[in-house]
């Protein structure tokens, strides 16, 4: 048996190539089960008895030509390019959008900011980059993308809230709770949002639209909050009327108009304004044409007052 061995050992040995066999050859040495094909294949060509398999040469500039080709892509940066043609079309190109969430925001829209052009590859796409052109839309507070293999894109939307419409000069805007500018004024469902009007409204609506709201037989009669010099504010009635209110306590000058309106039926009078501004008075501004009547009314008055001067003989 040892005889047997050694006369193994010493024709493998003599079949290797020089420097190569006597690195194999040496004491207690074995390759590991990945390398040992190679070895051979190596070894085999060291010493003349391997045949190279038909059409190896054009096989070899095949890959050697591509390797070239995809070594300079990488160098001249169009590894992403080339990425994207090759898995389009292997299977990987955007063949469907899913949009959810959006309600504000036209779907058109989103699909603008995916940048998408017929044959991107799921695989190249940057679903980070994306998201984030489509939180640049007005109404997008948060937006995700997320890749669904092989042919998917899922888009979820977040919108922001709409609080108030904000008139300031002749612009027309939807704002948020905070004050915030969404986006302009386009009309339908909300113009029933409540309507702030002057400079700094916006920021101070939310505090004050939410006192308002305490009572709600004022509320439900007001049209329109408006901010006046940044300082105080005034309401302007369904009916027209424009109630002043004061820089400060306005609980309280609220609680008292809504006293003389049970009591008198102050705000359904045909008055133009209330002025409570100052803290001792109320000032009541007549209508043009109630002005008019009231002075027709005292003139006829002083006419039936009038004494007749007596005659004297």
């Amino acid at each position: 048996m040892f005889a047997l061995k050694s006369g193994q050992a010493q024709r493998t040995d003599a079949a290797m190539p020089g420097v190569l066999g006597a690195w194999l050859s040496a004491p207690h040495f074995v390759l590991p089960r990945w390398l040992r094909r190679p070895a051979r294949v190596a070894a085999r060509l060291g010493s003349g008895d391997f045949t190279p398999p038909p059409f190896c040469a054009t096989i070899m500039t095949a890959v050697f030509l591509g390797a070239s080709s995809l070594y300079g892509a990488y160098v001249g940066g169009h590894m992403p390019a080339f990425v994207q043609a090759v898995t389009a079309r292997t299977g990987f190109a955007v063949d469907e959008v899913r949009v959810a969430g959006h309600y504000e925001t036209s779907e058109i829209d989103v699909l603008e900011r995916l940048e998408l052009d017929g044959w991107t590859s799921l695989i190249g796409f940057n679903a980070d980059e994306a998201r984030a052109r489509i939180a640049q839309l007005p109404w997008v507070e948060v937006a995700s993308v997320r890749k669904v293999y092989p042919d998917a894109l899922e888009v979820r939307i977040e919108e922001r809230k709409p609080f108030a419409l904000w008139q300031h000069g002749s612009q027309l805007a939807v704002v948020g709770e905070a004050g915030n500018v969404i986006a302009p004024y386009s009309g339908g469902r909300h113009a029933m949002l409540p309507l702030v009007i002057g400079y700094g409204a916006n920021g101070h609506a939310s505090d004050f639209i939410g006192k308002i709201r305490q009572f709600p037989e004022l509320a439900a009669r007001v049209k329109g909050y408006i901010r006046v010099s940044e300082r105080r504010w005034d309401l302007r009635l369904e009916n027209g009327i424009t109630v002043k209110l004061p820089e400060a306590g306005e609980d309280e000058a609220i609680a008292d108009l809504l006293r003389m309106d049970r009591e008198s039926g102050l705000l359904s009078r045909d008055i133009a304004s209330v002025d409570m501004r100052l803290p001792d008075r109320l000032v009541v501004q007549l209508t043009p044409e109630a002005a008019v009547r009231r002075n027709a009314a005292l003139s006829e008055r002083f006419k039936g007052l009038k004494i007749k001067p007596e005659k004297r003989i």
